[in-house]
């Protein structure tokens, strides 16, 4: 069986609408009431001030600052006490993390999906925002990033993260590229992960799938009817997407029709129909592997 070596290169593009603030620099996640130590990144070279939310730490609970290292320890964190924390000497901010809490993933499929129009060289990945948080209902505190390969999955810091900024309809949307040849069978899954912080609460989840799972052709085009002796001659054209030559990307075509005599509903496999029927229209489907159907074509009038 031929296979092919996968290269799965970075996230090029990305769509874009309307501003959203970037995933922040620095953070570190917290499971529930556990405990944190957050660093200042800078040698012990005097005392630094700790602040939170830019404010002094007086009314936190639960925290120390180690002598010799400077570091700020929470040993109990809850949720007023997430937020940036940023240390300070002589009036300069050192450097600053955000405190998160991770957020139990959920089993729905709402939230991360991805689909292709062909077996080219892209396909897109849209992130649906909760549907509700215990932080916040708004969305204009979410912030979605996307990565591509193991180094994402893993969480490593060499992962090539691309940030998206929000869809007015509350999606983030990301157009990713890959080196899958369509020309062998695939033997590597492409994992994709989807990294969201929604106020202070932050969400990983990963999918692992074949290209060839999320392929869902454009809808195709009518292009003529023709009368026979006894049916009509449908003509189908491959959407303008799909990928070619078509001769090797074969699709399969369904067609449904509505008959003028009685207003049925019919499905038909073959180019031939029934004469006597009012409207027809058509989908499409990878004729090979059998990926999703495409969406059904505008309904056409059949008049002659």
């Amino acid at each position: 069986m031929k296979t092919t070596s996968l290269w799965i290169f970075a996230v090029l593009f990305v769509l874009l609408a309307g501003a959203n603030e970037l995933f922040p620099e620095n953070f570190k996640v917290v499971k529930g009431n556990g405990a944190v130590t957050l660093t200042c990144g800078t040698k012990n070279d005097g005392d630094v001030i700790w602040k939170f939310s830019g404010g002094s730490l007086d009314a936190l609970l639960n925290y120390s600052v180690d002598k010799d290292t400077q570091n700020l320890i929470l040993s109990e964190v809850e949720t007023p006490m997430l937020g940036e924390y940023s240390c300070w000497r002589g009036g300069e901010m050192i450097s600053s993390t955000n405190l998160l809490e991770e957020e139990e993933e959920s089993e729905e499929e709402g939230y991360f999906n991805c689909s292709a129009k062909s077996y080219d060289c892209s396909f897109t990945c849209d992130w649906t925002r909760f549907k509700e948080t215990k932080y916040t209902k708004d969305t204009k505190d979410t912030k979605v990033r996307l990565g591509l390969g193991h180094d994402c999955s893993e969480g490593k810091k060499s992962c090539n993260w691309v940030t998206s900024h929000q869809l007015v309809n509350g999606r983030f949307q990301f157009e990713i590229s890959h080196s899958v040849s369509p020309y062998a069978e695939e033997s590597t899954m492409l994992e994709v992960t989807a990294e969201a912080i929604i106020h202070h609460s932050f969400l990983r989840k990963t999918k692992r799938f074949y290209l060839r799972d999320i392929v869902q052709p454009d809808s195709p085009k009518i292009v003529r009817y023709q009368e026979t002796d006894h049916h009509l001659h449908v003509t189908i054209d491959p959407p303008s997407s799909w990928s070619t030559p078509h001769s090797f990307f074969r699709l399969e075509h369904e067609i449904e029709y509505i008959l003028r005599d009685n207003s049925e509903n019919q499905t038909s496999s073959s180019p031939l129909i029934p004469k006597k029927i009012s409207q027809l229209r058509v989908r499409s489907r990878d004729a090979l592997v059998h990926s999703h159907w495409s969406q059904w074509s505008r309904w056409k009038n059949v008049t002659y």
